[in-house]
Protein backbone atom coordinates (compact mmCIF):
# COMPACT_ATOMS: atom_id res chain seq x y z
CA UNK A 1 0.00 0.00 0.00
CA UNK A 2 1.19 3.38 -0.99
CA UNK A 3 1.21 6.17 2.46
CA UNK A 4 2.06 9.85 1.97
CA UNK A 5 3.28 10.58 4.97
CA UNK A 6 3.33 14.75 6.10
CA UNK A 7 5.07 15.32 8.94
CA UNK A 8 7.42 18.12 9.27
CA UNK A 9 9.96 16.62 11.95
CA UNK A 10 12.87 14.49 10.12
CA UNK A 11 13.20 12.32 12.82
CA UNK A 12 9.51 11.39 13.56
CA UNK A 13 8.81 11.22 10.24
CA UNK A 14 11.73 8.30 9.66
CA UNK A 15 10.36 6.55 12.77
CA UNK A 16 6.95 6.51 11.25
CA UNK A 17 8.51 5.85 7.63
CA UNK A 18 10.44 2.69 9.32
CA UNK A 19 7.47 1.41 11.02
CA UNK A 20 5.23 1.13 8.23
CA UNK A 21 8.13 -0.27 6.09
CA UNK A 22 8.38 -2.91 7.99
CA UNK A 23 4.95 -3.94 8.11
CA UNK A 24 5.22 -3.94 4.02
CA UNK A 25 3.50 -0.46 3.18
CA UNK A 26 5.78 2.16 0.63
CA UNK A 27 5.78 5.18 2.21
CA UNK A 28 6.93 8.58 0.42
CA UNK A 29 7.46 11.55 3.11
CA UNK A 30 6.69 14.97 2.64
CA UNK A 31 7.78 18.02 4.62
CA UNK A 32 5.15 20.56 4.11
CA UNK A 33 1.72 20.68 2.47
CA UNK A 34 2.74 22.12 -0.79
CA UNK A 35 5.15 19.27 -1.47
CA UNK A 36 2.74 16.78 -0.23
CA UNK A 37 0.33 18.65 -2.58
CA UNK A 38 2.91 17.80 -5.80
CA UNK A 39 3.64 14.20 -4.99
CA UNK A 40 0.14 13.11 -4.73
CA UNK A 41 -0.46 14.72 -7.81
CA UNK A 42 2.18 12.76 -9.21
CA UNK A 43 1.59 9.67 -7.58
CA UNK A 44 -1.64 8.48 -5.77
CA UNK A 45 -1.50 7.33 -2.70
CA UNK A 46 -3.67 4.67 -0.91
CA UNK A 47 -3.54 6.75 3.04
CA UNK A 48 -2.35 10.22 3.95
CA UNK A 49 -1.03 10.65 7.53
CA UNK A 50 -0.72 14.38 8.31
CA UNK A 51 0.59 16.23 10.95
CA UNK A 52 -1.71 19.52 11.71
CA UNK A 53 1.44 21.67 11.98
CA UNK A 54 3.15 22.52 8.86
CA UNK A 55 5.43 25.39 7.57
CA UNK A 56 3.63 27.92 5.43
CA UNK A 57 -0.05 26.13 5.13
CA UNK A 58 -1.16 24.07 8.29
CA UNK A 59 -2.83 20.97 7.78
CA UNK A 60 -6.31 21.72 7.45
CA UNK A 61 -5.65 24.06 4.70
CA UNK A 62 -3.85 20.96 3.39
CA UNK A 63 -7.27 19.18 4.24
CA UNK A 64 -9.57 21.56 2.33
CA UNK A 65 -7.27 21.82 -0.82
CA UNK A 66 -6.71 18.19 -0.84
CA UNK A 67 -9.97 17.41 -0.58
CA UNK A 68 -11.42 20.13 -3.37
CA UNK A 69 -9.62 17.33 -6.02
CA UNK A 70 -12.77 15.03 -6.96
CA UNK A 71 -9.94 12.02 -7.59
CA UNK A 72 -8.60 12.69 -3.75
CA UNK A 73 -11.81 12.45 -1.98
CA UNK A 74 -11.68 8.52 -1.12
CA UNK A 75 -8.14 8.48 -0.10
CA UNK A 76 -8.48 8.15 3.74
CA UNK A 77 -7.08 10.37 6.21
CA UNK A 78 -4.94 9.92 9.06
CA UNK A 79 -4.36 12.85 11.03
CA UNK A 80 -1.59 12.53 13.32
CA UNK A 81 -0.53 15.51 15.15
CA UNK A 82 0.56 16.91 18.37
CA UNK A 83 -2.42 19.49 18.39
CA UNK A 84 -5.27 17.86 20.15
CA UNK A 85 -8.26 17.31 18.71
CA UNK A 86 -10.34 19.23 21.10
CA UNK A 87 -8.31 22.60 20.25
CA UNK A 88 -9.34 23.00 16.73
CA UNK A 89 -11.96 24.95 15.87
CA UNK A 90 -14.92 22.80 15.06
CA UNK A 91 -13.28 20.16 15.84
CA UNK A 92 -14.50 16.24 15.34
CA UNK A 93 -17.48 17.93 13.15
CA UNK A 94 -14.88 19.50 10.97
CA UNK A 95 -12.75 16.26 10.50
CA UNK A 96 -15.71 14.49 9.76
CA UNK A 97 -16.37 16.99 6.76
CA UNK A 98 -13.23 16.82 5.62
CA UNK A 99 -12.87 12.99 5.63
CA UNK A 100 -10.42 12.34 8.19
CA UNK A 101 -10.92 8.20 8.65
CA UNK A 102 -9.08 8.85 12.36
CA UNK A 103 -7.61 11.02 14.60
CA UNK A 104 -4.46 10.23 16.64
CA UNK A 105 -2.74 12.47 19.36
CA UNK A 106 0.81 12.24 18.81
CA UNK A 107 1.89 12.23 22.61
CA UNK A 108 -0.44 9.06 23.02
CA UNK A 109 0.07 6.97 19.99
CA UNK A 110 2.66 4.17 19.74
CA UNK A 111 4.26 3.00 16.47
CA UNK A 112 2.88 -0.07 16.86
CA UNK A 113 -1.11 1.79 17.14
CA UNK A 114 0.13 4.05 14.26
CA UNK A 115 1.27 0.81 12.15
CA UNK A 116 -2.35 -1.05 13.39
CA UNK A 117 -4.51 1.57 12.29
CA UNK A 118 -2.65 1.81 8.89
CA UNK A 119 -3.31 -1.22 7.99
CA UNK A 120 -7.13 -1.39 9.46
CA UNK A 121 -8.16 1.15 6.62
CA UNK A 122 -6.13 -0.86 4.38
CA UNK A 123 -8.34 -0.96 0.95
CA UNK A 124 -9.40 -4.54 0.18
CA UNK A 125 -7.07 -5.97 -2.76
CA UNK A 126 -9.70 -6.81 -4.89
Amino acid sequence: MKILLIEPDKILAGNYKDALEQSGHNVSWRPSAQSAIHQADSERADIVILELQLPSHNGIEFLYEFRSYPEWQDIPVIVLSLVPEESVTGGAKLFEQLGVARFLYKPQTKLRQLVSVVNYLEPAVV
